[in-house]
């Protein structure tokens, strides 16, 4: 396959085929936390992006030039935690001083975005793929728009549903989680678009 091709069938598949929320089921934790409102959302998606990115490629590097070099390829986990960790800090830290807002409004999920198993999922994707750097990056990018869009879509929904007549025993967490199940019927759609 040319190598421009598979570049796209990475960031495709990755975006809307093996969504992380909707086809893997990792990331759940902040994906109905904080999808209330489309505003946290998205920020949420931004944060998410920036560390996905980021992690993917520092993980890829450290795993092949300091984990398999010293033979410790089997502390790979605790090795991307920490990286993982260290990033959501980092982007902690941005986020409080350039928008304390948005800052205030992810509350804790932004912390928990360091336990976020999508993130740890993709690192761990990508070098179970054998992935090159590049593809490494385009997989953590394109894991991290399907989180954004999937998290966006839902936000949206949400908040729709808010302003919808809904029997009492469904109102609230009960609607979001068959909207979230349907949502997850209609991703597994795009199961046949790759191969």
């Amino acid at each position: 396959m040319d190598y421009a091709l598979s570049i796209f069938v990475i960031l495709l598949s990755s975006i809307l085929v093996n969504n992380f929320i909707m086809s893997r089921f990792l990331g759940i934790c902040p994906f109905l936390g904080v999808s209330k409102r489309v505003e946290t959302a998205v920020g949420m998606g931004l944060a998410v992006t920036f560390v996905m990115a980021l992690a993917s490629v520092i993980t890829y590097l450290a795993h092949y030039f300091i984990l398999v070099p010293l033979k410790l390829e089997y502390m790979q986990t605790l090795a991307f935690i920490l990286i993982i960790a260290a990033l959501v800090q980092f982007v902690e830290m941005v986020i409080q001083k350039s928008s304390p807002s948005l800052y205030q409004a992810l509350g804790v999920y932004l912390p928990l975005i360091t336990t976020n198993c999508a993130v740890l999922g993709v690192a761990i994707i990508n070098i179970e793929e054998g992935y090159d750097l590049f593809q490494t990056l385009i997989n953590g990018v394109g894991g991290a728009l399907g989180f954004t869009l999937a998290i966006v879509l839902f936000a949206g929904i949400r908040e729709r549903l808010d302003l919808s007549d809904i029997p009492k025993p469904l109102q609230g967490f009960p609607i979001a989680m068959i909207t979230a199940g349907l949502m997850s019927v209609a991703f597994l759609g795009f199961q046949g678009l790759i191969r």
